[in-house]
């Protein structure tokens, strides 16, 4: 049981003003793992506090870029080096499996890496030629950044904010998901070990009165938020009040369409992770699979047999894949679906159920629908969890068309042996990611969706970008106005 009862204020460790606590609770066991702060409004509005003068009366937006990037890079070497005690404690609060977990430091450093590596190339000044005269534009950090986090990507997600955060020159508050704090504290420590000035960096666990304060506060000048829809446009109406800029990163319903051509042998190992990573829980899944009529047996029969292979049970385990939900509410609301599946009329064509013999632990079998038409609320909303709706077609157009019926537009992919076919039809999706022939993302490639799915993308340049202001300097007098 590890207590934690200090917030890192603007790089310090202090007593939150407020006694609450949040207990945090192993999703294998359903025992306590750790407790730490609920932190009170009055420790938001100090973190902000804080943020706002360091911005305001600090060198720490004037700085050399490469100077800022530099702490950046040393964040990145920080994290990965006590990576190991840090994918302990995410397997323990929210069940990530410890291979999975480990294989996750690589990718969080590199979320810094990366965007070090996109600001040492980007012009923070540079020099345009307008249509009439020449101007400067000076690319500036946009101020005080409020950033709201999930629990299912941890330190990853956390460090799609952070990372673009510094080398812009902003300061940062960050909130992150009270069911997966620990990693927060880990990323702390990293900032001190990196060097970062007092006052740049505050992270303050709490619950949803501590998110909401910090959407709110006059003092913030960005929202980074990732998480549901809901949210998002909960946050997106309240920063409004404000005109604070926006960065929303969101839910997705994707799709996956296999086309006639595809060859399982290819489809399958990329299927399989697309559809059940984080045990389901993560936005970007390919959780609607649109196959040919003609091979929908094929397709289905191969796609239950990989996943049936997929190791389930203690996410500490070495050879576990598929671990626990992340909560009790969160299994509920995967059961209830699996439930309304059911009534809505699709099949089970694997799973459906809990584990035999798992009484201990929030558990849901690996669960793969059929018979689902797109018009079913289990292929239209996003479910956050193992469950894969298997939706037929009758040609490309179909396919499209039910791939783009959906309030969401996050992710995608295309399976197909003939590229340029394959690119063809990835085209004509709307949605702000999509593969061929595979499953993944890139840290140093812009990330974010269309429609429900959010406003804005992480990484590269988009990402950077995001948190800068331009300002236009004309240094040349402009043509005398003629008084005639």
């Amino acid at each position: 049981m590890l207590t934690r009862d200090e917030i890192y204020i603007g790089g310090t460790w202090r007593p939150p003003r407020s006694t609450a606590t949040i207990t945090v609770i192993s999703p294998s066991t359903e025992a306590a793992v750790a407790t730490v702060p609920d932190a009170a409004d009055d420790d938001i509005d100090d973190a902000v506090a804080i943020a706002r003068r360091t911005f305001d009366e600090s060198d720490w937006r004037w700085r050399d870029p490469l100077e800022r990037i530099e702490i950046v890079e040393r964040i990145g070497d920080a994290i990965e080096a006590r990576w190991p005690a840090t994918a302990e404690a995410i397997t323990a609060s929210i069940g990530t499996p410890i291979m999975v977990a480990r294989a996750m430091g690589s990718g969080s450093a590199g979320v810094f890496r990366s965007m070090a590596a996109t600001a040492k190339t980007f012009p923070f000044i540079e020099e345009r030629h307008g249509f009439e005269r020449p101007a400067t534009l000076l690319h500036e950090p946009v101020g005080v950044v409020g950033a709201i986090t999930p629990w299912n990507g941890p330190v990853y997600l956390l460090a799609t904010k952070l990372a673009p955060a510094l080398v812009a020159g902003c300061t940062i508050v960050i909130k992150p998901a009270p069911e997966a704090p620990l990693d927060a504290f880990a990323l702390a420590d990293a900032c001190d070990e990196a060097g970062v000035p007092p006052g740049v960096v505050s992270i303050v666990t709490g619950g949803l009165p501590a998110g909401q304060r910090l959407v709110e506060h006059p003092g913030v000048d960005m929202i980074a938020f990732t998480g549901s829809d809901t949210a998002g446009r909960s946050i997106m109406a309240t920063a409004a009040a404000t005109l604070k800029r926006i960065e929303l990163e969101l839910g997705g319903k994707s799709a996956a369409i296999v086309l006639e051509d595809a060859d399982l042998a290819t489809v399958i190992p990329q299927l399989v992770p697309g559809t059940m990573l984080v045990t389901g829980q993560a936005c970007a899944l390919l959780s609607r699979v649109l196959v040919p009529r003609s091979r929908h047996d094929e397709i289905v029969g191969a796609l239950c047999a990989g996943i049936q292979m997929l190791p389930l049970g203690d996410p500490f385990d070495e050879g576990t894949v598929l671990g626990p939900l992340v909560s009790a509410r969160q299994r509920d609301r995967v059961e209830r679906y699996i439930a309304l599946g059911r009534e809505e009329g699709a099949t089970v064509a694997l799973g459906g159920g809990r584990p035999a013999g798992m009484t201990t632990g929030w558990y849901v079998e690996p669960t793969v629908f059929t018979g689902v038409s797109n018009d079913m609320r289990v292929a239209r909303e996003e479910i956050f969890g193992p469950v894969v709706s298997v939706i037929p077609y009758d040609d490309e157009d179909e396919a499209v068309a039910i791939a783009n019926d959906s309030p969401f537009g996050l992710a995608g992919a295309v399976f197909a042996e003939d590229r340029e076919r394959a690119f063809d039809v990835l085209r004509r999706i709307r949605t702000g990611v999509c593969t061929i022939n595979g499953f993944g993302l890139d840290p140093g490639i812009p990330f974010g969706g269309f429609k429900g799915s959010g406003i804005g993308r992480e990484g590269g340049v988009e990402g950077l970008r995001a948190y800068l202001e331009t300002k236009a300097v004309f240094d040349t007098p402009a043509a005398p106005i003629s008084t005639a």
